[in-house]
């Protein structure tokens, strides 16, 4: 044993240890445990929430979901962006289709050249074709879609490609799966 004292145990004990994880894999192997598994017994941790939790679990709908008509004026959509305390609004057309998304990025980008913004049409300045999450994808693969894009929110969309929700990655803190 390591201790000086010749009182507590250090050797033994990190050698049981090891025998136990070395068991421990072992039946994990023989009983086939998978990740599924894992995430049902433990679906309050961390890694349970990764394996669970999906987007439609967090997604901003109703008022906090700014939807808008690309024909609305940048103006217009400024308030309702505020009203939803939202990052951006999701643009469509007269039958709901996602036709791109409107962002504080872009506002700020268009304001540094465009003195007439606010007068503007949202769809001439919004993101045309911006990257969506579909709303049974796992939080933890849209969470890694924001990180790579280096964006901070992606409208969910449903099977029918319509967009149901909005995912901010403030939701994915809150979530606690960052």
């Amino acid at each position: 044993e390591a201790c000086p004292l010749g009182l507590a145990p250090t050797a033994s004990t990190t050698a049981t240890l090891a025998m136990t994880d070395a068991l421990a894999i072992c039946l994990l192997e023989l009983k086939g445990f998978k990740e599924k598994d894992f995430a049902f017994f433990h679906p309050g941790g961390i890694l349970g929430k990764r394996l669970l939790l999906k987007v439609e679990d967090i997604m901003r709908t109703g008022s906090l979901n700014c939807v808008v008509h690309e024909d609305k004026k940048v103006s217009w959509v400024l308030l309702k962006i505020t009203q939803a305390r939202a990052g951006s609004a999701t643009v469509v057309d007269g039958r709901g289709r996602l036709k791109g998304i409107f962002t504080d990025g872009d506002l700020r980008r268009h304001l540094e050249t465009d003195v007439n913004l606010p007068k503007r049409k949202i769809k001439e300045v919004m993101t045309k074709n911006p990257t969506v999450v579909p709303k049974g994808m796992l939080a933890a693969e849209a969470m890694r879609i924001l990180q790579q894009k280096k964006i901070d929110e992606v409208p969910v969309l449903d099977k029918n490609r319509r967009p149901v929700g909005l995912l901010d990655v403030q939701d994915l803190l809150k979530a606690g799966l960052v």
